[in-house]
């Protein structure tokens, strides 16, 4: 470096007049380009600062109302040419739908769509009794089957039980084909090997039934079938929802209230492989229940938190909140099962909002204790959560329950979604705990800044079709896009045309086959 000024030294000895003078205005060029540049610079940062603060800049009293529609609304009715389901089916179609209240639901979808593309009469869905919920409500006890097969009316043909056939003059229960569907089977799979099985059996029976047919599939009315299904037909039976209506008018009439799925129970916190804030006692049951019902991994509890794989504790919830501006008035409804580690983690949370509510603490105590059990307990929660001003999510990875709350929380109207991005938050909470806790609001703010509360936004993986149906069940009386064109208003009239001259049709061929078959 000397060695290079003093070459330059020599340079400048060796040049005068003219030379000189022009080495200098080259100088000088070169010096205005430079602040030129640096000026410039300096406006973008400026520019770019102010872009990052306004859109930290959020507002709680916004929050309590629905996020922007853009223009979008709800609509899962079909855009193209829906033909009724045949009179003639292919065959029937069993499914057991297997895990929790929002995992079975899912599959309740993926039945229906199964059914309309191979041509089959479903029989309605099983709902897995299974060891964790200890419930055998079943499809009667928890919705309304009535509504569930006349809403469905135009898309496939819905029967309560496989009917009897008759042998020999004795009448016995159709016996279905039993298959094992593969994980996120193609549509193909249905159309050859179940079709063939199908029509070789006359019945089908598909067990297990959780996630056995592909997410995305690219036909926007496949899609729309699944959304009328999860948003229209589905609906709990009375009794469900006027208890879930009570608790909502009860919390609603002291003001707005949000709903937060805590998701810190003892199988979210194993599945995550999150063991060490807990005590020694606490690890091994952990470790006891990871062994008994998940793969075997080495999973380290310092990389899972670093990568935002760990559910948030409940007290990181109430920083979240109060970084983004909620005070302690704030009635908030809590969703969960029980809690691991019980109230040593919740103080914290407790002594942040101390207006804290779940379906047991809103009564009247006996009916809510005689309703809330198992499935039944989780289909008021699900309703409260969908009912509620503001839905947060804690942990929304495997989380069937936050994924379709939020899924239908954005077909209900853009209602807010706090949506914690676990990932962005995880060193900033790391930061406070080991003592740098400066600016730690501003770093909670500026992450949180980033999600959509519950507008309309693209979906990308991995998030799911049933935590975003967004555009494919969703449409714009002015688009852009002929494609997002609002249907006509008199779509369910054609459709019940269709329909109706289906089954006329289909009451002709039968006479008509009657009659030949009488003058035979």
């Amino acid at each position: 470096m000397m060695g290079g000024r003093r070459g330059g030294n020599r340079h400048q000895k060796q040049s005068s007049g003219v030379g000189g003078i022009g080495g200098m205005l080259g100088r000088l060029s070169v010096a205005v380009i430079v602040l030129f540049i640096c000026t410039l610079s300096l406006y973008s940062t400026i520019k770019g600062t102010t872009s990052i603060t306004r859109s930290e800049q959020i507002s709680v009293d916004e929050l309590w109302s629905p996020a922007a529609a853009q223009g979008w609304r709800p609509s899962s009715a079909p855009r193209s040419d829906w033909p009724p389901p045949p009179i003639e089916s292919n065959g029937y179609l069993r499914v057991r739908c297997n895990g929790g209240l929002n995992q079975q639901r899912s599959a309740i979808c993926n039945a229906v769509l199964a059914a309309r593309i191979m041509n089959a009469t479903l029989v309605l869905p099983e709902l897995d009794a299974n060891s964790f919920w200890h419930d055998d409500s079943g499809f009667k006890g928890l919705y309304d089957v009535e509504h569930f097969i006349k809403a469905l009316r135009y898309d496939v043909k819905i029967v309560e039980r496989l009917p009897e056939t008759s042998s020999k003059g004795k009448s016995k229960k159709m016996k279905a084909y039993q298959i094992r569907p593969p994980r996120d089977a193609p549509i193909s799979w249905y159309t050859t090997d179940a079709l063939q099985k199908m029509k070789e059996h006359g019945a089908i029976y598909l067990t297990p039934f959780s996630h056995r047919l592909a997410e995305e599939i690219d036909y926007p009315e496949y899609q729309r079938l699944r959304c009328r299904v999860n948003y229209h037909a589905l609906r709990f039976k009375p009794h469900i929802m006027k208890l879930s209506n009570m608790i909502v008018n009860k919390l609603r009439s002291q003001g707005h209230f949000m709903a937060i799925h805590l998701r810190f129970e003892m199988d979210m916190l194993a599945f995550a492989g999150c063991l060490d804030i807990f005590t020694p006692k606490e690890q091994e049951i952990l470790k006891k229940y990871r062994k008994e019902n998940f793969a075997d991994k080495d999973l380290k509890y310092s990389e899972r938190r670093a990568i935002g794989k760990c559910p948030l504790t409940p007290e990181e919830v109430g920083l979240i909140l109060r970084a983004i501006g909620f005070d302690n008035s704030t009635r908030i409804y809590i969703a969960a099962g029980e809690l691991f580690g019980g109230e040593r983690f919740m103080k914290p949370f407790r002594s942040l909002f101390p207006h804290l509510e779940n379906h047991s603490t809103v009564g009247p105590a006996d009916e809510l204790a005689e309703n809330t059990r198992g499935l039944l307990g989780s289909a008021v929660d699900y309703m409260v959560c969908l009912l509620a001003d503001i839905f947060m999510p804690t942990y929304d990875g495997p989380s069937n329950f936050a994924n379709n709350v939020m899924g239908h929380r954005l077909y209900y109207g853009f209602r807010t979604i706090i949506q914690p991005d676990r990932k962005a938050l995880a060193p900033i909470f790391i930061d406070r705990e080991n003592g740098r806790s400066a600016g730690f609001e501003e770093a909670v703010r500026h992450a949180m800044s980033k999600t959509p509360f519950g507008g309309p936004h693209k979906r990308v993986k991995p998030e799911s079709f049933y935590t975003n149906s967004w555009p494919e069940c969703f449409c714009q009386t002015s688009p852009q896009n002929p494609a997002d064109k609002c249907p006509p208003e008199n779509v369910v009239e054609v459709l019940n045309d269709q329909l109706h001259r289906e089954e006329t049709d289909g009451k002709e061929t039968d006479s008509l086959n009657q009659t030949n078959f009488t003058s035979r």
